[in-house]
């Protein structure tokens, strides 16, 4: 065995600590430097987040590992046994979404270094500590300190939400702030509530006593049980409790809105991860409890993101409707209970995130390029304008522009042909159209629920009428938003005459084809994809092997040197 492999076998239990420490300590240091010092706050925070994607990586390597044993994947800071002490655990899905966390972040911050961390103060610390945050809750194994770090995302989101300043974000913020407030004192709630109940807030402990709880306290189970998940909805933004997110997404800088499409997934994150735990097949009377009400929730969450897609003007509540009928479609999946639909329904979300996170990126150029353009017609320049003015129609010379001049044979400017071509691969994947891994997600799930005969079948929700109107979501949905996207593409590319070429830098063009190039990869590499999604999804609804690393994973022992001598009883003189 090689140094490096030695070294490598050393470092990695320690390394999910890594994913909360460096984010945590990077922001540290940057809050030791003056607001001047842009251009190191720059390095260190792509540097910060380049070092996080690369551990994300090497996590997710050894949580798919097959040979590796799963007391490597938990970690105890403390080094407290669980559930008396602070449980770190890395497994498929929390490595997933690590790595989905960190191609966002990484898309993120390279593009905000090219103008937008300028637009307010301590842009860079509240990055990374909101990194911290999500990660942190991807990894802790207890109620508890899922709420520490719900806060901790919370708290940076408040900042990078108001950075920029102006009226609109402002207001906007103001109602994210409280509706967030409102949920963190329902997970406060809730947590007591169970602690109460169970007398513990580890995941794991948890899973082992819900059965056994008494049948005089299984109303209030359920009550706790509920009252948390409220939390959770509100912040997967499920309806009607989603009215505060397209607001606050589309008033937030670019780069901000499109990290802010990881939030809803920490919610979705946080239902299906307790959900599978607690309420699976061996939770007793009960199994599946509110199954029912996370599919019509899911579903109706699906229905108001088309409909609100297909009733927008601006692309910024696009977008943001876009991250609502992503979200929608997950947690309608999610409640059906089923592992051969759990593992489509994982597909689907990382190729949404990457394309939703990639729309908002574009929004600001689109935007920027429409209203900075030359000869800019009237009606651009609001939203709730006429897409078409008669001034445009021309009425001889179709094959002619406005200046007389052939249109066959025009060079098309790379940055608007950049653009042009990213916004078609947003609007497939969205959509669910081939080729893109839009498509792939949403044809793994109507596979599922056509053919339920994964492990989940047994005691998940059968096709039935829900299973259907699913079905038909999932199409109807991905045909209004393709009619949405598709008209406003028209509007901003086709029947845009005599602007300027956009001008963009190579640091606002480099990150939305990082976040592009990762949906092509899920698509070249769809087979591997998706058995790694259904291996994570086999785990979740087989929590077993989950709960026995996490209860079973001892502390690590002091080293004969620094212990004190004793005798033992039996020898005594």
């Amino acid at each position: 065995m090689t140094f490096m492999h030695m070294l490598l076998e050393r470092l990695m239990p320690h390394l999910i600590l890594t994913p909360i420490a460096l984010p945590l300590l990077t922001a540290g240091l940057m809050l030791l430097l003056r607001e001047e010092r842009q251009r190191t706050k720059v390095t260190l925070n792509i540097t910060s987040t380049l070092v996080g994607l690369v551990v994300a990586v090497l996590l997710l390597v050894q949580a798919k590992e097959p040979s590796v044993q799963t007391s490597l994947g938990v970690y105890l800071p403390g080094n407290w046994p669980a559930p008396f002490g602070i449980v770190l655990v890395i497994d498929r899905l929390s490595a997933m979404m690590l790595v989905l966390t960190s191609t966002v972040a990484l898309a993120t911050v390279l593009f905000s270094a090219a103008r937008w961390h300028r637009a307010g103060v301590h842009f860079h610390p509240l990055f990374q500590f909101q990194l911290m945050g999500l990660a942190g809750a991807f990894l802790t194994a207890d109620l508890f300190n899922l709420f520490v770090f719900f806060e901790i995302m919370l708290a940076a989101s408040y900042g990078l939400l108001l950075h920029g300043s102006g009226r609109p974000r402002v207001s906007a913020g103001l109602h994210y702030i409280a509706i967030n407030l409102a949920a963190s004192s329902l997970f406060l709630i809730g947590v007591s509530m169970l602690y109460g109940i169970t007398g513990t807030l580890n995941m794991a402990d948890l899973a082992q006593s819900i059965a056994g709880v008494a049948v005089a306290d299984r109303g209030l189970l359920h009550a706790a049980a509920a009252i948390l998940a409220v939390a959770f909805l509100i912040k997967a933004a499920v309806w009607p409790l989603n009215f505060w997110l397209v607001p606050a997404y589309s008033a937030a800088t670019a780069p901000v809105g499109a990290l802010f499409a990881l939030m809803t997934k920490v919610g979705v994150y946080s239902v299906l991860r307790l959900w599978t735990l607690l309420f699976g097949a061996e939770a007793g009377e009960s199994a599946l409890f509110g199954s029912q009400w996370l599919i019509g929730g899911g579903m109706l969450t699906m229905a108001f993101g088309a409909i609100g897609m297909l009733g927008s003007q601006r692309l910024g509540h696009l977008a943001g409707f876009s991250a609502v009928l992503s979200s929608g479609t997950l947690l309608a999946a999610v409640g059906f209970g089923q592992n051969l639909l759990t593992g489509g329904l994982l597909y689907y979300l990382l190729s949404s995130t990457l394309a939703v996170s990639a729309l908002f990126l574009l929004t600001d150029l689109i935007d920027r390029w429409r209203n900075n353009g030359a000869n800019l017609a009237p009606y651009e320049q609001t939203d709730d304008a006429p897409f078409l003015s008669a001034d445009l129609v021309p009425t001889e010379g179709m094959n002619l522009d406005d200046k007389e001049q052939a249109l066959i044979g025009q060079v098309i400017p790379a940055a608007a042909a950049f653009l042009g071509l990213a916004f078609m691969a947003c609007t497939l994947v969205i959509a669910g159209l081939p080729p893109l891994p839009g498509f792939v997600g949403k044809f793994a799930m109507i596979h599922a629920l056509l053919n339920p005969l994964g492990l989940g079948a047994a005691q998940g929700i059968r096709l039935g009428a829900a299973g259907w109107m699913l079905v038909a979501l999932l199409v109807g949905s991905g045909l209004l938003a393709l009619l949405a996207l598709t008209r406003a593409g028209i509007r901003h590319f086709w029947s845009a005459q005599g602007r300027a070429s956009p001008q963009l830098l190579v640091l606002e063009g480099l990150p939305i084809a990082l976040l592009l190039l990762a949906c092509v990869a899920l698509v070249w590499q769809a087979g591997a994809v998706m058995r790694y999604t259904q291996a994570t999804a086999d785990a979740l609804h087989a929590p077993g092997t989950y709960v026995r690393a996490v209860m079973t994973a001892a502390p690590v022992a002091a080293s004969p040197a620094a212990m004190p001598e004793t005798t033992p009883p039996g020898n005594k003189p």
